[in-house]
């Protein structure tokens, strides 16, 4: 039989890695895993006695809204408001998704079909690259560096494609990259937006994990914005709750729309005890996510700080729960997937290879800041030992 939207997939360079960790720990090895962006910390205690009670009730088992209910709604705006100074119609500016990948992609579908093309960064995310191909459209890629101007290399590669994009995907704090902007960039291409009508997504996944001070900036604070953008807000790094799958788009009322009537015909909403959760813990738990942003940023600062010692040199992000790093000089030829496959069999320390975030991620590798500071800094300790030549 033939799988014809698949059989184009590159294998997934992670189970590679994954496969390796597997493979040490049933040799009896503890492996440090920083390579795979999963959450430790617990969900708040408020969402987990909210979901037990709202599952003892029959009431709630049955099919939900697709859009969300309307209590959920109006608790995202709420955030919106309290958090960027933003307002939202809760009826026609804000949706739920059964999280943000998942909601992106049928985002795409909406959005794009064979023919279309869109303007994606990278090294990415791997769903941004592939849920738009999944779509059948075309992607453009768009160099993301440290040091690149990437609004200009954003017009340029907008102005050199054909068939013209009818959307460009942004996501900052950007994985795996790290790369943080300002609210005077969000402007800037807001007004791109507008000059070319071309629609703007923007996956803000990282909303609440800014450090040293920097708060990330929601496109929607940008005067206009909702006439040609669109925003995902997910619950899975703010709150912790990463297997809940509780995510909303927010922005532009004639995409709403328009995802709201194709979910339709593809879900029937999350479980709604999930959704009564998910309400309560916007409402009544505002302070989690400063919370969480405290513990990534301790842990950033041992990981960053021991990197730096042992000779790696690596800049600490101002924000995500990930640290980007270049391969050391030494070590460069191996390639990413070679050099992440040997720290994990030599240093017992899993990392995620650059290259799997497409090949304009070759020569890094990405550090999630998923273990405590003890174990970090024994992950740091192993890394120094493997890494002789670092001296």
């Amino acid at each position: 039989m033939e799988f014809r939207r698949i059989n184009n997939l590159p294998p997934y360079v992670f189970t590679i890695i994954n496969d390796l960790k597997v493979e040490g720990r049933r040799a009896g090895h503890d492996i440090i895993d920083l390579g795979f962006g999963n959450p430790d910390l617990p969900s708040p205690d408020i969402a987990v006695e909210k979901l037990a009670e709202a599952a003892g009730n029959a009431r709630n088992h049955r099919y939900s809204a697709s859009r969300g209910i309307p209590k959920l709604r109006e608790a995202v705006a709420g955030y919106y408001a309290r958090r960027f100074g933003v307002y939202l119609d809760p009826e026609t500016e804000v949706i739920n998704t059964i999280g943000a990948k998942e909601g992106f992609s049928h985002l795409m579908w909406t959005l794009l079909q064979p023919g279309d093309a869109a303007l994606v960064p990278s090294p990415s995310y791997p769903i941004h690259l592939y849920a738009p191909l999944f779509a059948g459209a075309e992607v453009r890629e768009i160099p993301l560096s440290t040091g690149t101007d990437f609004f200009g290399t954003m017009q340029e590669r907008w102005r050199y494609s054909w068939p013209k994009p009818r959307i460009i995907v942004l996501s900052f704090p950007h994985n795996p990259t790290t790369a943080c902007v300002d609210l005077e960039f969000m402007a800037g291409v807001v007004d791109f937006a507008k000059e070319h009508d071309v629609l703007l997504v923007h996956d803000f996944a990282y909303a609440d994990l800014g450090y040293d001070g920097y708060l990330p900036p929601s496109i929607m604070q940008v005067e206009g914005a909702k006439d040609v953008a669109v925003e995902l807000y997910s619950m899975t790094k703010s709150f912790s709750m990463a297997g809940w799958r509780v995510a909303f788009m927010v922005g532009n009322p004639q995409v709403v729309a328009a995802l709201a009537k194709l979910k339709s015909y593809l879900d029937y909403g999350t479980f709604q005890p999930i959704q009564i959760a998910a309400t309560v813990t916007l409402n009544e738990a505002p302070g989690h996510p400063k919370e969480v942003c405290d513990i990534y940023q301790s842990r950033r600062d041992a990981l960053c700080s021991g990197l730096n010692r042992m000779g790696w040199e690596v800049e600490p992000p101002k924000g995500t729960m990930f640290v980007w790093a270049k391969i050391p000089e030494p070590y460069l030829e191996m390639g990413s997937v070679e050099f992440a496959s040997w720290l994990v069999r030599d240093a017992r320390v899993a990392v995620s290879p650059g290259v799997g975030f497409g090949p304009g991620g070759e020569g890094h590798v990405r550090f999630a800041l998923i273990e405590n500071e003890q174990r970090t800094a024994q992950a740091v300790r192993q890394l120094r030992q493997t890494l002789a030549k670092l001296g």
